[in-house]
């Protein structure tokens, strides 16, 4: 397993070996003691995946607040889409810093996303699946989002966003200077 690190602390890109021949090949997505070897120590309890249809759909900017917060290892089961984390770590000398990368059933990359950090991303083909394994369970409650399109973040997301598909929650969602981010720098 290949591990990079980002701009952002905590946020790793995963690049599992892939072991192939004629058949195809054979990837270990995760492993909790080569991880734990590296110095990632994450329980995770569920998993999701998720379908977009067209190009250009959007999901996020979102997140679970304690306590319920997630970290999240996603990956592209097929399509091809750019993945997205913003640092909300009030105190942290990344706050509102960003980093993205694309992900591809071709290329395998994970992004691990820990708590403290927003979560979204946009499709690049039509029919991406995307699966993430996430640290704790889905909680309505602590549900929360933030523009996809905040100037103040300012994520080069490759369209025009009056172009994004996105849900009625996600087009409504708040800027991140009118959020109260639960998280603080050194505590997630």
């Amino acid at each position: 397993m290949q591990i990079e690190r980002t701009s952002l602390p905590g946020v790793i890109i995963l690049t599992p070996s892939r072991h192939g021949d004629a058949r195809g090949f054979f990837s270990e997505s995760w492993n909790r003691r080569t991880l734990a070897e590296a110095g990632i120590e994450i329980e995770f309890v569920q998993d999701n995946h998720s379908l977009s249809s067209a190009v250009g759909t959007v999901r996020g900017l979102h997140v679970q607040s304690p306590p319920h917060a997630q970290a999240k290892l996603v990956r592209c089961g097929r399509g091809r889409l750019f993945d997205v984390a913003v640092d909300i770590r009030r105190g942290s000398p990344t706050y509102g810093g960003w980093v993205g990368e694309e992900l591809t059933f071709e290329n395998g990359r994970q992004l691990l996303i820990p708590a403290g950090f927003l979560h979204g991303f946009i499709t690049r083909e039509p029919d991406t699946e995307i699966i993430y394994k996430c640290s704790d369970y889905y909680a309505p409650e602590c549900d929360g989002a933030i523009r996809f399109d905040d100037p103040d973040i300012g994520i080069d997301w490759g369209i025009d966003a009056s172009q994004a598909i996105l849900s009625d929650k996600d087009a409504n969602a708040p800027r991140l200077r009118d959020f109260e981010s639960p998280f603080v720098f050194g505590e997630c």
